[in-house]
């Protein structure tokens, strides 16, 4: 079992909501496990949570888990939180799947269309951290933000990636899928 613990992003937000279902096609998780079968995921992603909100679910969500996949950042960056408190919580959700005996992943922030171009430099200054930690870690950094960074127009994605300039479409999310799956190689 692969626990995908996160914000939005993870929930698939916003065809999808962890409370009420929706289309289960605008999550990474349907993909990556149609893409490679051997993944199966419970996704404990909760839109609107900062890491600290994130963390403090960190133990509920690992009955049964194998393998831990963190995700968050984006709502420390909206609601003005400090970066470098994000990346120390995300090192310790890191370290603490560690220290369970799971293998652990973690991801970047992605682009964010609707917080640019104020958000920008926080962004890629978390992106940095979270880079540093997984090489300090040796745990897989998951480029979310690169696969779906419009090359015309940095710190954005390219529209039809985006459904609402904040989170995926599901073709964002199919792309970010393809990334996971190959956690399984």
């Amino acid at each position: 079992m692969v626990v995908a613990l996160g914000d939005s992003i993870t929930e698939g937000s916003p065809g999808y909501d962890s409370r009420r279902g929706g289309d289960e096609t605008s999550q990474w998780e349907h993909w990556a496990a149609r893409i490679e079968p051997r993944l199966r995921f419970r996704n404990c992603g909760i839109s609107g949570q900062r890491t600290d909100e994130i963390m403090a679910r960190l133990d509920d969500c690992l009955r049964d888990a194998h393998m831990l996949v963190v995700q968050g950042g984006i709502n420390d960056i909206a609601q003005g939180r400090s970066v470098e408190d994000a990346a120390a919580n995300l090192r310790s959700m890191v370290r603490r799947g560690k220290e369970l005996g799971l293998r652990v992943a973690i991801i970047d922030l992605l682009p964010w269309n609707n917080g640019w171009p104020g958000a920008e430099p926080r962004i890629r200054r978390l992106n940095a951290l979270i880079a540093e930690l997984a090489s300090d870690e040796g745990t897989p950094l998951l480029p979310f933000h690169d696969t779906l960074e419009d090359p015309d127009r940095p710190g954005r994605m390219r529209a039809e990636w985006t459904s609402d300039g904040d989170h995926p479409s599901v073709e964002g999310y199919r792309r970010l899928g393809e990334v996971v799956a190959r956690l399984a190689d």
